[in-house]
Order: C-alpha cells, then sequence, then structure tokens
C-alpha cells in the first residue's frame, strides 16, 4: 500500500511541473472513442453521444477522455438502447494537482465525479443527462446486462472502484429513465486480512416477475505482492461450501429491492 501511494505521489509532482500533460505510457493505453456495432439505423450514434457528452460535461477540446457504447434491449420495445460510459481521468489528475493537499487526493485514489454513465433510448432517439457515479477515475466504470426484471428485456449492472473495494449497481429502466434498485459490494478490503468478496446468483422471483437476488461469500484470487490495490481486478471464485448469506426481493410498489429484517 505504501508503495502504491508512493507513485500516486509520483504522478503529482509532475503534474505540478507539466500543469496539462500525463504520461506517454498512460494515454497509449487510454483509447479516446470506442463502440460496440450498431443496428444501421444508429450508426451516427458515435458522434452523437461525443457531441452530447462534451456539451452536458463542458469538455473542452483538448481533454483525453474515454468513451465506450455498450447497445442491449433495455426496456422491451424493439428497438435497440445502448449504455453510454465516460472516464474523465485526466481531468481528474489536473484537478488534483490545482487542490490544496494533492498528496491527499491521492491517497483517496482521486475520488470524485469523474466516471458518468448516460442511457441512449433507441424508441426516443434521445440521450439522457450525465449520471456521476462518485468513485476512483483510476478505473472507468464497467459494464454488464442480465435479465432480472422481465426475461423480455436486459437490466444494468455498473462496477465501479473506491479505493481497495468495488460495487456494483443494479439498475432498471422505468418511464425511459435508468433507475437504481439495489447496490452491494464485489470486494472489500482487498490486500489485507479483512478483505471479504462476494457473488450473485440470480433466483425465481418471491413477490413478482423480477428475479431474487442471492448474494453468497465468494473467495479471493492470490494478488501479486507489488499490485497496485486501487486498480488490481482480482479473480473472485465460488467456494467449496456455497454460502448464501442474504435473498433480496424485489417489491414493485417501492421500486427497489428489500429483504427480511
Amino acid at each position: 500500500m505504501i508503495q502504491s501511494i508512493f507513485s500516486k505521489l509520483s504522478v503529482l509532482l509532475f503534474l505540478l511541473t507539466l500543469f496539462y500533460c500525463v504520461s506517454c505510457n498512460e494515454q497509449k493505453d487510454r483509447k479516446e472513442v470506442t463502440e460496440e456495432e450498431l443496428p444501421t439505423n444508429h450508426l451516427d450514434l458515435n458522434m452523437y453521444a461525443k457531441n452530447h457528452i462534451e456539451s452536458e460535461l463542458s469538455i473542452p477540446v483538448n481533454e483525453k477522455y474515454t468513451l465506450s457504447i455498450h447497445k442491449e434491449n433495455l426496456d422491451g420495445d424493439d428497438k435497440i438502447d445502448a449504455i453510454i460510459l465516460v472516464n474523465r481521468y485526466e481531468y481528474a489528475l489536473e484537478e488534483a494537482a490545482r487542490s490544496v493537499n494533492p498528496a491527499k487526493q491521492a491517497e483517496l485514489g482521486f475520488m470524485g465525479n469523474y466516471n458518468y454513465f448516460f442511457y441512449f433510448d433507441g424508441a426516443l432517439n434521445l440521450i439522457s443527462p450525465p449520471l456521476a457515479i462518485p468513485s476512483s477515475p483510476m478505473l472507468p466504470l464497467k459494464v454488464s446486462f442480465e435479465n432480472i426484471s422481465s426475461a423480455s428485456y436486459k437490466d444494468v449492472l455498473i462496477d465501479f472502484r473506491i479505493r481497495n473495494a468495488s460495487y456494483k449497481d443494479f439498475y432498471t429502466v422505468l418511464k425511459h429513465t435508468p433507475r437504481r434498485i439495489f447496490q452491494w459490494k464485489n470486494f472489500d478490503s482487498l490486500g489485507t486480512a479483512d478483505a471479504t468478496c462476494f457473488l450473485f446468483n440470480f433466483e425465481t422471483g418471491s413477490y413478482s416477475e423480477a428475479k431474487d437476488i442471492v448474494i453468497s461469500k465468494g473467495r479471493l484470487g492470490a494478488i501479486p505482492k507489488k499490485a497496485d490495490l486501487f486498480i488490481y481486478e482480482p479473480t473472485i471464485q465460488n467456494k467449496n461450501k456455497k454460502e448464501n448469506l442474504f435473498r433480496f426481493f424485489y417489491l414493485p410498489q417501492k421500486e427497489k429491492y428489500v429483504t427480511f429484517k
């Protein structure tokens, strides 16, 4: 952990000297724009998304950021929707360099509103305002899709990092708007004796069409000694004996998941 913090302090000292620069090695690994294949009627989504996002977030033309588009049917109609992820790591470093205590910002993993997602509604052909996920920008958001609320469309699962912990947010689209219905940790206290991790399973719903979310304890894979715990992504495996810790079920009247006390 000390080595990890020392390396982040070195980055900040470099930024204070060359205020608007970041290392060339970092930027080689950071693509500015990526896009999955989209239906022919949405071939202009990449440019539409880029213009919309730069306007909504007031991103200057010289800022390097990442943008990725992930398509799926998210509301049950016959149109393809999309989740658009945005990461502003360079901007986070610049803000840290301008702060009163840059070293503290590095120690906290540059936490702030630098990771965003947007929802593209295929039927309306519109992109939502930004939805910020306060997190560490050292890793971009990760998105996956599951049939949880319904068999006819997917829900959105977004993973994000806070220092040496990872969280998973669950969203479903209601009335053209993504709504968060659940949150839990993927892992916590990585690299310490108190480290924990979890696995998610989806089973037939107890009280509605939406599936129950069943959480069990996992087992962390081996972590390299010199791993940066703020960005290392561990493997999470099943334990030899499955141990279900919690079962959450969806209540439509509350539009969220709950469990018994």
